[in-house]
Formats: structure tokens, C-alpha cells, sequence
């Protein structure tokens, strides 16, 4: 069929059969359709919608629209999370080898930063020598020696997608629900996971900043992967305020350097990490039920097994081999690191995240316009908590920076994203719920 009749049969309202959704991402591919047409037909349905099976349809031809990993000669399960992104969400670093030390594999394809969210593969990417982009020879040997590799997407992955997405990025049609779904699941599913764990982010530091509207997309991932057949599940969490207490890149990675070992935790954060890791280890099936899996998480990282696996991996691809015992001898310091304090008494009582993220992006660890370089050593440290209460000249966070401009430009981006008031007030609840 012509790709403008498809485009026609979308714009009337008419359910497309997967033939033809499969026969439109062909022409996606290969380019014998144009960016014209991918743009109608992203308006077409950013106005008329997908049904639960087109969606589907969609979803798993772009999946195979380029290389599908195979894990089937690992002898253990194979398990992943996705999360729809957030502002001091380093999860993933701590993630992937917890998980790996509970026996599942988990070959962890992460993305970059996009807007005011941090990516992990930036993350990552501050620690020297760290291959964050393998051919798929190491990614395999990696993850099938150490048990976790935490990558960037090979090139041809889902390179429908990659197109799709950059037309829609220029023409308004991002904010589709059927189309997120599709794009983030492509991806996921072309690595060849059995089993996969969402992060669905809501609040004023996520892309979806309404509950409802959270929920409405985080059912679609779900329903649409398993439609995949691949078993999956989501946690609907907060993201009213920065999730970690750092916020940036090698200060993000040195907090999870902290959580792993021991030596410090953020309360949110290890919430929203443990409860993701029972999720991946019941779903794989490498706990029988919620109380086990709690016990091995915990487990594995009070023994330092997990931060072992962490130290192996960046190892395997290329880190330091005592990055884990020395991260401050290899990530990049800031020459400035000055305290923002607060200009009264009381309570923390509101934060805008995504001010924050922003502030950050401003400092230089984000990017303004794609090609930009990031600065891995700026960002924010010891951020409080909602709820903390503040005396007058109290520290509400550090900022790491360049210059004496960079610290005065976040101390009134930061004083712009915060409310302090003379009441008490309720920390926030980190995990919201649970989506099967």
C-alpha cells in the first residue's frame, strides 16, 4: 500500500491491520517513505490515537526494524528497567549489579540526557576509560562474565525509532501516549529481555507531571510489552523533588559509589532502588515472592556483593580497576563548591525539580542543543529533603562549578525552585504504586 493511504486510513479514523503499520516502518527504514510522511502520520495519530493493537503492531515492527539481541546461551534469567525520567535519578547505576548479584543478567542499554533529566550513559561516561558505547561482542562477554553492563544503544537498534522519534521531535507530535509507548518499547524489547521493570516518573520534575496521566502511560508500557510477550511490570514514583541528594554527573556516580558501599544512602533514594530491584528479582523469578527478594537485595548489599559486581563491570569496560575503592582519584572535582544557605528559618516545603534539573543544564552537565559537550564535574550535592527542617544559614545544598558567575546563577536558580515554610511539613511518599 502507498504511504500516503496509510496516512489517509489514520487520518479517517480506520484501525490500521499490522501488515501495514509493519509495511510503513519498513518504508521508515529504508526511507522509501519521507519525513512528510512520518510527519502526517504522526499528527494523524497525536489527533486520532492508536488502538491497544496497533500499538502493539507498531511497537514490534520497530522492534525488528534492526538487530535483536539473543540471550539465550546465559544459564539465568534476563531482566531490565526503564525509567521515563527524572532529576537526580541515578538509579540505574545501582540497579544493574544489585539485580546481577541476585542472579539475573542484566544488560542494562541506557540512554543520554534529554532536557532537564539526567541520562545514565553521561553518568557513566564521567568515570575515565569506561567504554560506554561496545561493540556487541564485549557487551555480551561483559554481561555473561560479571552478570551486568550498563551501555549506550548500538546503532542499529530499533533504527526505525531513531528516525521516527527525530521527525516527531520537530513536529509537535512527542506527547502521544501510544507513540512513547512505542518508542521506549522498541528498544527494550529489540535487547531480548524475558522480563522488564518501568520507573514511570510523576510530578513537577517528570515528563508526565500528572498522576493520572502517569498512570495512563505507565498501564500502556505495561500492557503493550506483555502484548510483546515480554513479562512486564511498572512503579509509579515521585519526582516532586530530586531523587538523590546529588544531582549532576560524577556527583551522582560518587553517590552511588556511597550507596553501594555503605557509606552513605539516601532514605528516597534506596526506597525507590530496593523496591525496583524486588521487582526485577520476583519478575525474573529468581525469588519466590516479595519478602524473599527483600531479604536477598538487602543482602547482597550489605555483604558488598553489589558493589563488587559494579567494580568488575567498570573494569570489563574499561574503568580504572580501583574505582570502586578510590572513586575521588578518577572523577573530575569542581574548582568551586559552595554551600547555598538558607535566607530564613523553617521547614523545606516545596522543590521544583525540574528548576533544579535545569540549574543544572545551566552549570554545564546537560545540554542546551544536541552536540553539546557535558562538564561531568558541575552539579549539586547534599540537596535536603522536603520536610528538613532549616535554621537561617543552614545549607540547602552545595553547588559544584566553574566560576563565580556559574555559583551565583544557581544559588538563584535554587532559591527560585524552593519554598520554605514556618510549618511542619510531610516528606514525600517515594514510591506511589504498583502497575501489573
Amino acid at each position: 500500500m502507498l504511504p500516503q493511504e496509510i496516512v489517509r486510513l489514520k487520518r479517517d479514523k480506520i484501525e490500521l491491520p499490522p501488515a501495514q503499520l509493519l509495511e510503513f516502518v519498513a518504508g521508515i527504514t529504508d526511507g522509501s517513505v519521507s519525513d512528510a510522511q512520518i510527519s502526517a502520520f504522526a499528527m494523524a495519530v497525536y489527533f486520532n490515537g492508536l488502538s491497544r493493537n496497533e500499538t502493539i503492531a507498531l511497537t514490534m515492527a520497530m522492534r525488528d526494524s534492526g538487530d535483536r539481541l539473543d540471550w539465550s546461551d546465559l544459564d539465568r534469567p534476563v531482566a531490565d528497567k526503564h525509567s521515563t525520567g527524572g532529576v537526580g535519578d541515578n538509579v540505574s547505576v545501582m540497579l544493574a549489579p544489585i539485580v546481577a548479584a541476585c542472579g539475573v543478567a542484566v544488560p542494562m542499554i541506557s540512554g543520554r540526557g534529554l532536557g532537564h533529566t539526567g541520562g545514565t550513559l553521561d553518568k557513566m561516561d564521567s568515570i575515565p576509560g569506561y567504554t560506554s558505547q561496545p561493540d556487541n561482542e564485549l557487551f555480551r562477554k561483559v554481561t555473561r562474565e560479571v552478570g551486568c553492563a550498563i551501555i549506550g544503544q548500538t546503532a542499529n537498534l530499533a533504527p526505525a525509532d531513531k528516525r521516527f522519534y527525530g521527525v516527531r521531535d520537530v513536529t509537535a507530535t512527542v506527547e502521544n501516549v501510544s507513540l512513547i509507548t512505542a518508542s521506549i518499547l522498541s528498544k527494550k524489547l529489540a535487547a531480548g529481555l524475558g522480563w522488564l521493570v518501568l520507573d514511570v516518573k510523576c510530578g513537577n520534575g517528570a515528563f508526565m507531571s500528572d498522576l493520572q496521566k502517569a498512570r495512563e502511560l505507565a498501564r500502556s508500557l505495561v500492557d503493550v510489552a506483555n502484548g510483546a510477550r515480554t513479562k512486564t511490570t511498572a512503579l509509579l514514583t515521585d519526582m516532586n523533588e530530586p531523587l538523590a541528594s546529588a544531582i549532576g554527573n560524577a556527583v551522582e556516580v560518587n553517590n552511588a559509589v556511597d550507596f553501594l558501599t555503605g557509606a552513605h544512602r539516601d532514605p528516597r533514594l534506596e526506597a525507590v532502588v530496593v523496591a525496583l530491584a524486588i521487582e526485577m528479582v520476583v519478575s525474573a523469578g529468581a525469588a519466590a515472592d516479595l519478602t524473599k527478594a527483600e531479604t536477598m537485595v538487602r543482602q547482597v548489599l550489605d555483604e558488598g556483593k553489589a558493589a563488587d559486581l559494579f567494580g568488575q563491570m567498570v573494569t570489563a569496560l574499561g574503568g580504572p580497576a580501583d574505582f570502586l575503592e578510590k572513586p575521588d582519584n578518577y572523577l573530575d572535582k569542581a574548582p568551586l563548591i559552595v554551600p547555598i544557605k538558607a535566607d530564613r528559618s523553617g521547614a523545606l516545603a516545596q522543590v521544583d525539580a525540574r528548576a533544579v534539573g535545569i540549574a543544572v543544564v545551566e552549570l554545564g552537565g546537560g545540554r542546551r542543543q544536541r552536540d553539546d559537550t557535558i562538564d561531568h564535574c558541575v552539579g549539586l550535592t547534599d540537596f535536603v529533603p522536603i520536610g528538613t527542617k532549616l535554621q537561617k544559614g543552614d545549607p540547602i545544598c552545595f553547588v559544584h562549578a566553574r566560576t563565580e558567575a556559574q555559583v551565583e546563577n544557581a544559588r538563584q536558580n535554587i532559591f527560585k525552585a524552593i519554598e520554605i515554610s514556618e510549618t511542619d511539613v510531610a516528606p514525600m511518599t517515594p514510591v506511589i504504586e504498583r502497575i501489573d
